[in-house]
């Protein structure tokens, strides 16, 4: 899953030189075309994103449970604090806390020294529980390429697909993910999403939004998670397979208790 962290823009330049070979633009050229987000997909995750929430993800505070663990996001424009709260097996009480100054864990109100391999470890966790439950409104995050993929129908409905992909340069150690986005045609709703990923042996995985409902203007979903009974990692295909057959359900993916204050600060 992605590291959400400031991401800056590449500046790619392109260019050719004449000879007898003519000019040498292929590499340079599809390099650029690769990591440029086309007009249709911007705009299909432009009104994705104001149907849900909008300007309202900018300053606001984010808390729910999921699976047993209570987490808080704090946002105020590019600055953002994310937290994960829980009880160990002990009975101790543990807070991650994860800002744009780093990571750290407390267990009983006391700071503790981790390895590398653990705060990462630790940092990724929240972040990616964050990243999913205010998702659309990372995917204009400066490292994320996105790509119109046509128009599907699902249960009947109208979906425009999106492929996302990540720029090497800022976009985290899962840079070379792939994600797909099914937006509704008419409704704008982000309904379903499926991701190959390539961490801890990799796989796929494809989410059908469930249970939808809003706090202060912010919409949020639960989700059925499904797999692919057969090999496959082309998540193109996986709006095929749901409509088929192809996929198994492994869990659900439930928000509970959300709230969400605007204007935190």
């Amino acid at each position: 899953m992605k590291y959400w962290a400031f991401w800056c823009f590449c500046l790619l330049a392109m260019g050719g030189c004449s000879g007898q070979g003519g000019p040498d633009v292929t590499q340079a050229e599809e390099s650029a075309v690769e990591e440029t987000t086309d007009e249709i997909a911007q705009q299909i995750i432009d009104a994705a994103i104001e149907k849900h929430g909008g300007s309202k993800y900018r300053d606001c505070r984010v808390q729910f449970n999921f699976r047993d663990k209570f987490y808080l996001a704090i946002r105020e424009g590019s600055k953002f604090q994310y937290e994960r709260i829980f009880t160990d097996s002990s009975g101790a009480e543990i807070r991650d806390v994860l800002t744009s100054e780093g990571f750290f864990r407390e267990i009983e109100g006391q700071r503790v020294q981790l390895s590398e391999k653990d705060s990462s470890a630790y940092a990724n966790s929240v972040n990616s529980v964050i990243y999913f439950a205010l998702l659309p409104y990372f995917l204009n995050d400066p490292a994320v390429i996105k790509k119109y993929a046509g128009e599907v129908t699902i249960k009947g409905k109208p979906y425009q697909k999106v492929r996302v992909t990540f720029r090497r340069e800022g976009g985290g150690k899962d840079f070379e993910d792939e994600y797909m986005y099914w937006i509704h045609r008419d409704e704008h709703t982000m309904d379903y999403l499926a991701y190959n990923f390539h961490v801890n042996g990799g796989g796929a995985r494809f989410r059908e939004a469930y249970a939808f409902r809003t706090s202060n203007g912010i919409r949020f979903a639960n989700y059925h998670n499904y797999k692919p009974k057969a090999d496959n990692r082309n998540v193109a295909e996986f709006d095929s397979l749901f409509e088929n057959d192809g996929l198994e359900k492994v869990s659900d993916i439930e928000l509970d208790h959300v709230r969400v204050v605007l204007d935190y600060w």
